[in-house]
């Protein structure tokens, strides 16, 4: 018994080191990439650079590359331009501070409104790295509702109007990123391309808003539009959904016209893509 007894305490002397030694490895990991995402929030709107991180935070760039790596993929941090960066779309999605509602909650009046101006089911979406999810609804009175996601429906960014809408307020590089990205399941839309969907956000820019049919649902015609805040960046989209005979040229003018002052109303700020 006695020799049992030493033996089980060798096997925890033989454990606990080697699990002490990952798990301070992990946390110095943690730590580092908390400090970087701690610099990129506190560098300010107009973003910061590697170079910067490096002095930020004393480590070493190859370290900090890394860490953007993670941190990029998991929407936490984002890259404007070629050389800096800002907080990414998830920690925009996270973060409700005290006093302001969400984004559902803030748009709800919204398709409200225009779900009463057109008749038509209205849907919010906002982009979660190269995917749109529809966080918010407002089924229309109209007797044939086409509706085409439900709440907490994702796919891929652009193949439904409001998705489109906000690609298309992307910068290119982000486009480009997003549309590489989803290649793969674009097919599987209709029969989208990279092409078609590179075509799609030159015409949605010239427009100043979306409208795609027969991709994401047959036989139904959407129109989209961007949502932009003060500073001028896109956090949402906007869309009307009906049938494709429901929605001729003049009626998709008006539905862009009617998400707009739905926008200006709910005391948004809309700038044109």
């Amino acid at each position: 018994m006695p020799s049992r007894t030493a033996n089980s305490n060798v096997h925890q002397m033989d454990v606990l080191p080697s699990a002490s030694l990952a798990e301070d490895a992990g946390s110095r990991t943690l730590r580092r990439g908390l400090a970087v995402l701690d610099a990129v929030l506190g560098a300010g709107p107009e973003g910061t650079r590697v170079v910067d991180l490096c002095r930020a935070t004393g480590l070493e760039r190859a370290t900090v590359y890394r860490l953007l790596a993670t941190l990029l993929e998991a929407g936490h941090v984002a890259q404007r331009g070629r050389f800096r960066y800002v907080p990414g779309h998830r920690l925009a999605a996270l973060a409700t501070p005290a006093g302001r509602p969400n984004m559902a909650v803030h748009l709800q009046p919204v398709l409200e409104r225009v779900s009463a101006a057109s008749g038509d089911a209205a849907f919010a979406v906002v982009r979660e790295g190269p995917l749109s999810h529809c966080i918010a609804r407002q089924v229309g009175t109209h007797p044939v509702q086409m509706l085409v996601i439900q709440v907490g429906t994702r796919q891929p960014l652009g193949v439904g109007a409001a998705g489109l809408a906000l690609l298309s307020a992307l910068p290119d590089e982000d486009v480009a990123a997003v549309i590489a990205a989803n290649t793969p399941a674009l097919n599987a839309y209709g029969g989208m391309t990279p092409d078609r969907m590179r075509l799609l956000v030159r015409t949605t820019r010239e427009r100043g808003w979306s409208v795609i049919g027969n991709h994401a649902t047959r036989g139904v015609l959407a129109v989209g539009m961007a949502v932009r805040n003060t500073q001028g960046e896109p956090i949402g989209a906007i869309s009307v959904a009906s049938t494709v005979e429901r929605m001729p040229r003049e009626r998709q003018q008006f539905i862009a016209r009617w998400i707009r002052e739905a926008l200006v109303a709910a005391k948004l700020t809309l700038r044109q893509t």
